[in-house]
């Protein structure tokens, strides 16, 4: 594909401002690429200043760019053909889907799925092999589900929602439209819950229900649990990584993203746009606010305000924690200081 074909594609999806091509540059593109991998006939891109050295070294025939001029000129002298916008990686995003599309089956039942009499299924569903679905499922237009996906009774899912091999839905779970749920994940199983007694403990039955809103993605071998009683609810636009578990009652806002091995514990309720780093831990029934942030291996043990950067465990703010981080690997050197002080002010 001729890069002008694809800067052609491109503007019918996104707003490019200060698209530029070099003249009479209109290189065959193949394929895309990461820009320290690419080869002649791909396309890549490069998110700003820290990245520049990479327009010398670089194999690729085009570039996204952004909006910087000294990165456009260096380019322009490689003989790279090149766009810049002020949002390469987004571009460079929407330009992958050019060249890449998941492998998605043709609407159908395969003769060994395993469908109860009274499920509902919309238009144009695609069911792989092995697949059971219990009673009174409802599944929308376009859903696509991958073999061995095991669907339990009374469970709603959305039109041109996804779910990839191996995943299972438990009952009294709502899956809206659009979400993707990869391999291993498992959605609505029962809480944590028991109740301590003289003899034991005594099982707390998990009857809630488990919400997914519209375009939710849960990675592989992740667990959304269903609680006691209300639901357990991720809003609107969620991305969930590989090996996260949300326990029972969580209510996570809208545009959050939560990385591998996040884990929340049982009532925690995380707002709007919140960011949270792989391993970051979640005490039960702490509050996180509207676009915070958790830093990698975080454990928040108390409620963090919106637009708050936390670190450290216990959390502490970022900037308090980067300070401390520094005092910390001199503590060694701190102490023999210390103890030289200590001797001199005894002596």
């Amino acid at each position: 594909m001729k890069f002008s074909k694809i800067i052609e594609k491109l503007g019918k999806t996104a707003e490019l401002n200060s698209l530029t091509v070099i003249q009479n540059l209109d290189p065959e593109i193949i394929g895309i690429a990461a820009v320290d991998e690419a080869s002649v006939g791909t396309l890549s891109y490069i998110e700003g200043g820290k990245f520049a050295a990479m327009v010398a070294q670089t194999h690729a025939s085009a570039l996204i760019l952004p909006q910087d001029e000294s990165l456009q000129a260096r380019a322009t002298e490689r003989g790279i053909a090149w766009i810049a916008t002020p949002e390469p990686k987004l571009i460079f995003a929407k330009a992958v889907v050019l060249f890449y599309q998941p492998f998605r089956p043709d609407p159908g039942i395969h003769p060994t799925a395993i469908i109860d009499p009274s499920v509902i299924i919309g238009k144009d569903v695609s069911i792989g092999a092995h697949v059971a679905i219990g009673q009174g499922v409802k599944i929308g237009d376009r859903a696509c589900l991958h073999p061995n996906v095991v669907i339990y009774p009374e469970v709603e899912i959305g039109a041109n929602t996804l779910l990839h091999a191996n995943c299972t839905i438990h009952e009294r779970s709502k899956i809206g439209a659009n979400c993707v749920i990869h391999s291993g994940a498992v959605i609505g199983a029962e809480g944590f819950g028991f109740v301590p007694t003289s003899e034991g403990w005594f099982k707390l039955e998990q009857s809630g229900y488990t919400v997914l809103e519209d375009g939710v993605e849960i990675g592989c071998n992740s667990a959304v649990d269903r609680p006691a009683v209300g639901e357990t609810r991720i809003g609107r636009n969620t991305k969930l990584d590989n090996m996260v578990h949300i326990a029972h009652g969580c209510q996570i806002g809208q545009n959050c993203a939560m990385a591998a091995q996040v884990g929340l514990a049982g009532g925690v309720k995380v707002g709007n746009w919140v960011m949270l780093g792989g391993q970051v831990g979640v005490a039960n029934q702490r509050k996180i606010g509207d676009r915070a942030i958790a830093t990698a291996q975080t454990g928040i043990t108390s409620n963090v305000p919106p637009g708050e950067i936390v670190s450290g465990n216990p959390s502490i703010p970022n900037k308090i924690y980067l300070k401390a981080s520094a005092i910390y690997k001199r503590l060694p050197e701190m102490y023999e200081s210390f103890k030289r002080l200590r001797k001199g002010l005894g002596d």
